[in-house]
């Protein structure tokens, strides 16, 4: 096992700004068809990746704030599912123009001031709320690298550079009982083994209080506006900042949450 993994780790070890801004980092294929595949691509066996996945599943299970292993964990395990969003995205208009200009999102390429300029209560303005009170950057998305399909690869990318985006369309914070409700939402909307995992597996932490009010009204409302919504990776967000947050809301079918969950555990 480690002389397998071995170069995979080198390789990981020797990357030089793994949180570069995202406008550093297209992910576009190579012309000559030789070498990685995109920025920051690390080709693998299917014995590697099975091997980085039980590794990073273990570690993203003691551990749900290692970022950096649940990364590993879907890029690894996700190859059928990616797929399967990646033709979602490709017969709807808006997911299509989304993977025609490949669109990150990034401190680099956001227009802050503008954000800030925009009236209360529309989708720019709240999404930088929701920076501002959480404190937690866009940069902070580590780059995709073990996926062998840069279309794959740049789907990926787009999910997590919006999982903030759902956080603020769900009006959820960033504490435990907050990223498990996400994690809930995105399981149903994307099917991503790491969201299933997150959503069954997360909980765990979580103290006898939290996990009632999870499991009596947030997992269920989470579940009901996952199945309701279309996929919100069709979703061109960063042409939608002056849309109203409410009116956003109610053309995907979210509802409000039942309850508030900033003080909860």
């Amino acid at each position: 096992m480690a002389t397998l993994l071995r170069p995979v780790f080198r390789r990981l070890c020797g990357l030089p700004g793994l949180q570069r801004p995202a406008a550093e980092m297209p992910l576009r294929a190579r012309s000559d068809g030789a070498g990685p595949l995109y920025s920051h691509h690390i080709p693998t066996s299917p014995l590697q990746k099975a091997l980085l996945a039980a590794g990073s599943a273990a570690m993203a299970l003691y551990n749900p704030y290692r970022h950096d292993m649940v990364a590993v964990l879907g890029e690894t395990t996700g190859h059928r599912t990616l797929k399967v969003l990646r033709d979602q995205m490709r017969r709807d208009p808006e997911g299509a123009q989304i993977l025609q200009e490949r669109p990150r999102i990034s401190t680099s390429t956001l227009d802050l001031g503008k954000l800030q300029s925009l009236p209360e209560g529309s989708l720019g303005r709240e999404y930088l709320r929701f920076l501002d009170v959480n404190r937690v950057s866009p940069d902070t998305r580590a780059p995709t690298r073990f996926v062998d399909d840069e279309e794959l690869a740049y789907v990926i990318q787009r999910y997590r550079e919006v999982h903030d985006m759902l956080h603020t369309l769900l009006g959820m914070p960033t504490n435990i009982l907050g990223e498990i409700v996400v994690k809930w939402f995105e399981a149903v909307q994307t099917g991503l083994p790491m969201c299933i995992l997150g959503a069954f597996f997360g909980p765990i932490r979580l103290g006898a209080q939290s996990l009632q009010v999870l499991v009596s009204e947030l997992i269920p409302w989470a579940v009901q506006n996952g199945r309701r919504a279309p996929c919100v990776l069709n979703l061109y967000y960063e042409r939608r900042w002056e849309q109203s947050l409410r009116a956003l809301r109610e053309e995907l079918g979210i509802t409000a949450p039942p309850m508030h969950v900033q003080g909860l555990a």
